[in-house]
């Protein structure tokens, strides 16, 4: 069977498994960079729990970083998805062309922005005359290696829309098993510390590139990219940046969440706080990371049986990926409680920062059993190209309700407050998410109903 026309042919449950399973562990793999970084970092001697803490004054950059990689790359997939679904190849590789060329530009201008104003940024996202040597010498080099993330992570979203999930799941395992290898050889073989981690990191990832680039110019891809296609054209740049604007925002909207979060913590409990964050954010990852990978596994079969007018086949892919999102969310809801301090300790065993981190990650994640939802129905409307309530929706709970939950909660019970302004926002952005969903669903029957030519 052809790899673009199996979406719309194929099982739902095989196809979500076939597309979802790998992408998990892609996802996975690629949480694996920052979160063995921050394992090697946190038990450097001597200096481990302040390092860090630095390497988590850096979050609010690596959110930019990465929501330019999202901008193009997730918005770059649906709209393939699309396309391939209307029957539209030509199209859908200049998109990938596009693509490739935005990727270089954005990555550029980052990383020459992201060095100029470093260390002014750094010091107003939290950090201290202490924390500030250690988050400078790992982000400059982050920053270095932009262009490396962006065309790994954001081509690699291309190769999973155009129906080969297995080959983009090799890719992210490529970088992943690799950095893994690297981290403990940079920083305590060749003792370079908090830069060793992210030299490692970097050169991880321009492994991923090399095998991405030589996969679309001269692989077995079904879509190619060619020299033609990299001339940027104004349509498909707007087509790109209007789908891929709501994961832009989102990961915006966290960086800007983020340097709030930073300040309060700071404020409320001193550096020790803000490395617990780092530590209970890194646990999350590990938590939400599956559930991106069913986003990036329903994206492409959404996508296409919404072009192909197969709203049956929508909602089944829609209702098993909300399914297999909260079984894994409950899953890691039941582990975080059970074990807080087990998973706090992988990263550091001071005491102080053990008591911390695990009074604020049984407070902070209480209410993930239902991001999951949030998310998988947040991604839906992004798969159908309706960006701008995937927009709303994710920053209903990453911007506009938690910020100001940020300020509120704080000034009535300090270090608490900061704990408890994740778990509302999560709770109310919910309820907001699901009255969006009803109506959708309403409004996808109406058009199965309407069109007697659906193939069911």
């Amino acid at each position: 069977m052809d790899k673009s026309k199996q979406l719309g042919e194929e099982n739902i449950g095989k196809l979500l498994m076939k597309f979802s399973i790998p992408a998990i562990v892609g996802m996975l793999v690629n949480a694996l960079y920052n979160v063995v970084d921050r394992i090697f970092i946190g038990h450097i001697e001597g200096v481990g729990k302040i390092a860090l803490t630095g390497v988590t004054v850096t979050f609010p950059i690596a959110n930019i970083i990465l929501a330019f990689g999202m901008l193009v790359g997730i918005g770059t997939a649906a709209l393939i998805s699309i396309k391939l679904g209307q029957q539209k190849k030509e199209e859908a590789e200049r998109i990938l062309g596009n693509a490739l060329t935005l990727i270089i530009i954005t990555s550029i201008l980052v990383t020459i922005i992201g060095l100029i104003f470093l260390e002014p940024m750094l010091l107003k996202f939290g950090a201290s005359s202490e924390t500030l040597p250690y988050a400078k010498e790992y982000i400059t080099i982050i920053l270095i290696g932009v262009i490396f993330q962006n065309i790994g992570f954001g081509l690699n979203n291309s190769i999973r829309s155009e129906g080969n999930p297995r080959v983009a799941m090799f890719t992210m395992l490529i970088g992943g098993i690799l950095n893994t290898i690297l981290d403990p050889l940079f920083i305590f073989v060749f003792h370079m510390g908090t830069r060793g981690a992210a030299i490692a990191t970097v050169i991880s990832q321009a492994v991923n590139t090399i095998w991405v680039l030589y996969y679309f110019f001269g692989g077995k891809s079904v879509l190619k990219i060619r020299y033609k296609n990299l001339r940027l054209n104004a349509k498909v740049v707007m087509g790109i940046f209007a789908i891929g604007m709501s994961p832009f925002s989102m990961q915006i909207a966290a960086s800007i969440v983020t340097i709030i979060s930073n300040r309060s913590l700071v404020k409320y409990g001193g550096d020790l706080a803000l490395g617990s964050m780092g530590v209970i954010m890194s646990i999350a990852m590990m938590v939400l990371m599956p559930i991106f990978g069913i986003n990036q596994g329903c994206q492409p079969i959404i996508g296409y049986n919404y072009g192909a007018k197969k709203y049956n086949r929508v909602k089944q892919a829609l209702k098993l990926a909300i399914l297999a999102a909260t079984v894994i969310t409950t899953t890691g809801f039941i582990i975080i409680q059970l074990f807080p301090k087990q998973l706090i300790s992988i990263f550091n065993k001071d005491p102080e920062l053990l008591a911390i981190g695990a009074h604020g990650i049984r407070i902070y994640l209480f209410m993930i059993p239902v991001i999951g939802f949030q998310i998988v129905s947040s991604n839906y409307f992004q798969a159908i190209g309706k960006a701008k309530i995937s927009i709303f929706l994710g920053l209903s709970r990453q911007v506009i309700i938690l910020i100001p939950l940020l300020f509120i909660l704080p000034r009535f019970y300090e270090l608490n407050g900061v704990w408890m302004s994740g778990p509302s926002s999560d709770a109310i952005a919910s309820i907001l998410t699901a009255i969006f969903l009803f109506v959708e669903i309403k409004h996808l029957n109406r058009l199965h109903s309407e069109d007697k030519d659906v193939i069911i």
